[in-house]
């Protein structure tokens, strides 16, 4: 009898048990992720959304300067002792994103903001990323740094009480971008990011922003915003990121700033729904819409109009806007203490119709009532 030899490469059987295939997960190396799964539901759960009050310092000092606000810390850290001041605000918001300066501070009363937000009943958070920078040999475009050191600043951060952190990367519609140089550059370091961020025990908010800026039209920016989408979760399954355990933040499908023709609230709702069905999977617990430069009172209507049309979708339709909420505050308050009150009273009024717009309640009529 011919013994053949088995082909070259050929598994042969043995007594020991098989190595874990190199391709799939192995359940030694997974993080618990429960406790993180409930704090991502949480982020979302109800009609709350989340306050982004994680301006860099540059982004920051220029609204102060447009306010004609005095540019420097004191100044910062006043305004924002008064968002997380305000009272009520839990009512409304269920987590609240810090800067780097922010976190590190304490209020005038000697508590650390991280601690101010959560004895108000918030979540706290804080921005990660460093910021952006021009993609080396693609002109125009820009790719999100902040890897390098992630691992400790995540750690630092958990410990002085963060319990979910952010990263956003942008992409600009042009006549030739984003290019797929650009979307999969972004696209792998905001799923590195999250990974790591789950390894840290904290909850990844993640960010890709399709920007305003530009004259193209709605379906353009439909088209954008779902290839970057689908790029972004392929990246985060390559990272074997839980999906369960983590928050996204897109934009939502708008036409450009300079469009001459500007779509309705609901047709912009249908081409957001409509993209976000074909590249974000139902495991994901929650999109928390951006805001990007959209004025807060059709920012309110869009987000009502998306759960208005879509109340069946698979994930909490939420917010997590900053100028959308903070703009009449800052506004009203102009580095005087005297105005505090009142611009807490418009930041509340602001968080209330978009509380409402997450139950598809909001009504133009109640921009005219306030509390005093």
């Amino acid at each position: 009898m011919t013994i053949t030899q088995p082909p070259r490469g050929a598994i042969e059987a043995c007594d020991t048990e098989p190595a874990f295939p190199a391709n799939l997960i192995d359940p030694a190396t997974l993080v618990d992720v429960a406790g993180l799964v409930d704090l991502a539901k949480a982020l979302v759960a109800g009609d709350k959304g989340l306050l982004a009050m994680d301006e860099s310092t540059p982004t920051c000092n220029e609204r102060f300067a447009a306010a004609g606000i005095e540019q420097n810390e004191p100044a910062r850290r006043a305004y924002r002792q008064l968002l997380v001041g305000t009272p009520g605000l839990c009512e409304c918001i269920s987590g609240a994103i810090l800067y780097d300066e922010t976190i590190r501070q304490h209020t005038s009363y000697g508590v650390p903001f991280a601690q101010a937000v959560a004895d108000a009943g918030i979540i706290p958070g804080v921005k990660v990323d460093i910021g952006e920078t021009a993609l080396a040999a693609h002109p125009g475009e820009q790719v999100t740094e902040g890897l390098d050191g992630l691992v400790d600043r995540l750690g630092e951060y958990h410990q002085m009480g963060a319990r979910f952190a952010k990263w956003r990367a942008v992409f600009t519609i042009g006549n030739h971008t984003p290019t797929s140089g650009c979307i999969d550059a972004n696209a792998s370091g905001l799923a590195r990011y999250a990974a790591v961020c789950q390894q840290a025990g904290l909850v990844p908010v993640v960010e890709p922003e399709v920007l305003m800026a530009g004259d193209h039209n709605l379906a353009r920016c439909e088209e954008v915003t779902e290839a970057v989408l689908r790029a972004v979760f392929a990246h985060l399954a390559d990272q074997r990121v839980a999906l369960e355990a983590m928050i996204l933040k897109p934009n939502m499908v708008l036409p450009g700033s300079a469009c001459p023709t500007q779509s309705g609230v609901e047709e912009v709702a249908d081409a957001t729904l409509r993209c976000l069905r074909r590249a974000v999977p139902a495991a994901v617990p929650g999109v928390a819409f951006l805001s990007g430069g959209q004025p807060g009172q059709l920012a309110s209507a869009r987000l009502n109009a998306c759960n208005l049309r879509f109340p069946s979708a698979p994930w909490e339709l939420a917010f997590s806007f900053a100028r959308a909420i903070q703009h009449p505050a800052l506004e009203i308050w102009g580095g005087d203490r005297a105005n505090v009150t009142a611009a807490q009273n418009a930041l509340y009024h602001r968080a209330r119709c978009n509380q409402a717009a997450r139950r598809g309640e909001y009504r133009p009529v109640m921009e005219r009532t306030q509390r005093s």
